[in-house]
């Protein structure tokens, strides 16, 4: 686990900086699923007394992102089937609301930007680039999130993209490696019928990327 840079700790108290931290490391997988968390080893990689440790241990906790296990103590949250059902129910119901968002009312730039991360995302899988792909996945989401006017929209999106991070890391060659070609045709009906302002086939289209996603991480 990487030791932020002092820029990156300006402005921020000792609990925050020691939260944002481990959220990173989980979410990135850093720090495994089952991973257990000693607070006196955290307080001393991290440079902080225990006290912003078990402050941002709370806050993790409440988040989903650490459970606490009898005779063990806290533990990084496992990747399971309910929180993979979590991550893309809600996922879906954000997605069907911001793409409507921007079919309705969002910019030609915005729909250029999205046009241009399709194509990058086309090459990268041609390339065989697939750490690649998954990047530029994110980011075609979330500039859909950002393009719909709704900040808090985009900060609930932002959320909910970084739990699929970590899920999509856990299981990258389970999974994304076998579905990025489907996913990236289902990339190109969304941007499609944005462009088009098909607002009946761009929900359809949606919630079908949403649960084919669902179902091949359960499966």
């Amino acid at each position: 686990m990487p030791l932020p840079t002092s820029t990156e700790r300006r402005h921020r108290t000792k609990q925050e900086f020691v939260c944002q931290t481990l959220r990173d490391a989980i979410l990135s997988c850093e720090l495994q699923p089952g991973e257990r968390l000693v607070i006196d080893d955290l307080a001393r990689r991290l440079l902080v007394s225990i006290i912003p440790v078990r402050e941002a241990l709370q806050v993790l906790q409440s988040e989903g992102l650490i459970v606490t296990v009898p005779h063990v103590g806290a533990t990084v949250a496992p990747v399971s089937s309910e929180s993979i059902l979590d991550v893309f129910t809600v996922l879906e119901g954000l997605e069907v609301v911001a793409t409507r968002l921007v079919a309705e009312r969002g910019s030609v730039d915005a729909l250029a930007t999205l046009a241009a991360l399709v194509t990058a995302m086309d090459a990268a899988v041609e390339a065989g680039r697939l750490e690649e792909w998954a990047d530029l996945n994110t980011r075609f989401h979330r500039a859909i999130s950002a393009s719909s006017g709704l900040p808090l929209l985009e900060e609930m999106t932002g959320r909910v993209l970084g739990r699929w991070d970590r899920v999509r890391r856990f299981y990258f060659n389970g999974v994304l490696t076998h579905r990025v070609g489907q996913a990236q045709q289902e990339h190109r009906e969304i941007l499609l019928a944005l462009g088009s302002r098909d607002l009946a086939r761009l929900e359809a289209l949606v919630r079908a990327h949403n649960q084919r996603a669902l179902a091949a991480y359960l499966s």
